[in-house]
């Protein structure tokens, strides 16, 4: 027990974190098995459809997890911390993708419809808890650079769908039965493993935490172009067994070795520092003192607008729902996440009505994820530093990346040549921005202590979002356009989609400004006034 106190630290938190996140994003990987779950069922398209939308609820309605953190984890009268967060999605993940592959195999009497929606909601639910679980106690460990770490976070669970398809590939392939079973125990043995040390802790910020924050950065750029090589690699050459066990193996060696090692550095330098402090403030303790500055609770406070009072308090979700910014940032995720994941969700039809070979296809939707990760790791990154030199809201980068993903819609919409290879890249790198810059405006708009409950609840915007894009926009208008044979080629076929979804990103764009007017005072007197008084090592 001694020897996991002292293993214990902000920096082997956030390690276990980035380790769960890894393995916790299987609802990405439904397409591997959906195919096996409709045939074995007998469902029809529209069946299986069905099953999908119960997936992507699960995968983005957390409120539960919200609350369940904030009841656990920070309230510190009880015995509890992230721990159980984890606990109760390693049992949803467990059961959901236990059932669904014991119907797939046979091994139970073939389940209404019902109840196989109810499990795959489960498997699906079980990545909010670890997302939450490991996005807050990343927050409340590194406020100053809440961009940075829910980035770093958000980024390894969009690289998951790609670590969990090089599983696939090198020990399920043709084999998705088993891929099912792998996923009700790879996350959930991960992260039983792990979650002790997912912990808060109540420690000064350091001088060194960008340095060793920044390592952890270039670690996740790092495992994002190893996977992109492999992936192309993949879609041009046919691998040998050999081959898929030895990049597999580098690459499980690499992601355990590395956060390991820059954990290790940094407890160890930051330890060394807090002796190298100790010692001249024994030695003489009363100057030391005399000297020391005030803190920022400490500070006289400044008469402000009630406007900026109210923002100084944790907000629970009812009194963050009765907000404006509230609604803002929610309608602004609609057109964000919405149109964007309903761009992905139709890869494979628009890349086929426009004449894209199978090859080239699968590479679009293999290359999202690394899209999707570049987004959600570089806004947070981005919104750091540019919060930090040049004191601009988050928001404004928010508005920016909306205005370039209604820039990629029309790219896709104009069908010229190679317009998919560019506009996947611009739709998925500013689609994957919005689930970094949300949860951390959210954290310093409605304050920390309820941002699971208030981040999950405006997450739900995407399956909202996807659901008007993909089936009253894109599925109706395509249906318009299909010949008598059920299908459609030709940029007529999603031309009209797409301008109609870059109109809505350009609508989010003017809301994510509104937003930015209304919260830049606030960042400039509150926020960037808690980065430069917040107490170091």
């Amino acid at each position: 027990m001694a020897d996991m106190e002292r293993l214990s630290s902000k920096w082997t938190a956030t390690a276990a974190s980035i380790w769960i996140q890894s393995a916790a994003g299987s609802s990405y990987a439904f397409s591997i098995y959906s195919s096996a779950l409709k045939s074995s069922q007998g469902y029809d398209q529209s069946t299986l459809d069905t099953v999908s939308v119960f997936k992507d609820i699960g995968a983005n309605a957390g409120i539960l997890s919200g609350i369940l953190y904030s009841a656990v984890a920070l309230n510190r009268r009880r015995i509890g911390g992230p721990w159980v967060v984890h606990a109760a999605g390693a049992i949803q993940c467990f059961l959901g993708y236990f059932f669904l592959w014991a119907a797939v195999t046979g091994l139970v009497e073939r389940p209404p419809v019902a109840a196989v929606c109810l499990f795959m909601f489960l498997a699906a639910h079980a990545q909010t808890f670890y997302n939450t679980a490991n996005v807050v106690t990343g927050v409340h460990n590194f406020s100053e650079y809440g961009g940075t770490i829910v980035g770093i976070m958000k980024g390894f669970l969009g690289l998951s769908s790609a670590i969990l398809v090089q599983v696939y590939d090198t020990f399920c392939e043709g084999k998705p039965s088993t891929f099912l079973l792998m996923l009700a125990l790879l996350p959930t043995s991960v992260s039983i493993l792990f979650m002790p040390l997912v912990r808060i802790y109540e420690a000064h910020r350091a001088d060194t935490d960008k340095k060793y924050l920044n390592a952890f950065s270039a670690f996740a750029l790092l495992i994002a172009a190893y996977l992109m090589v492999i992936i192309i690699l993949r879609n041009i050459f046919s691998f040998t067994s050999w081959a898929s066990i030895a990049t597999f193996i580098a690459l499980i060696v690499v992601l355990i070795t590395s956060p390991l090692g820059i954990a290790t550095k940094a407890q160890k330098f930051e330890s060394n520092r807090l002796t190298e402090t100790l010692d001249p403030l024994l030695e003489n303790p009363e100057p030391r003192l005399a000297s020391s500055k005030f803190s920022a609770s400490e500070e006289p406070v400044e008469h402000e607008p009630e406007m900026l009072v109210d923002r100084l308090e944790d907000m629970n979700l009812p009194r963050a729902m009765g907000s404006v910014d509230f609604w803002l940032l929610f309608i602004a995720m609609i057109c964000g996440m919405g149109s964007g994941l309903a761009t992905i969700n139709n890869m494979s039809q628009i890349g086929q009505s426009l004449g894209y070979t199978t090859v080239e296809i699968n590479s679009f939707v293999s290359l999202w994820s690394i899209w999707n990760f570049l987004g959600r790791f570089g806004a947070g990154y981005v919104s750091d530093y540019l919060l930090h030199t040049r004191g601009w809201a988050r928001p404004l980068l928010m508005a920016f990346t909306l205005a370039i993903m209604a820039a990629g819609h029309i790219v896709i919409s104009s069908g010229f040549s190679g317009n998919l290879y560019v506009g996947s890249i611009l739709v998925g790198i500013c689609y994957g921005s919005q689930w970094s810059l949300m949860p951390t405006i959210t954290s310093e708009i409605f304050g920390i202590r309820h941002m699971g409950t208030i981040f999950n609840t405006i997450a739900i915007a995407s399956p909202i979002g996807s659901y008007i894009f993909s089936v009253r926009v894109i599925g109706y208008i395509y249906d318009k356009e299909a010949s008598a044979e059920d299908s459609c080629s030709g940029t007529h076929c999603f031309m009209l989609s797409f301008l109609i979804m870059a109109s809505v990103a350009f609508f989010g764009f003017l809301i994510a400004l509104g937003l930015f007017f209304r919260t830049r005072r606030f960042y400039s007197s509150i926020v960037l006034k808690r980065l430069r008084h917040s107490p170091r090592q």
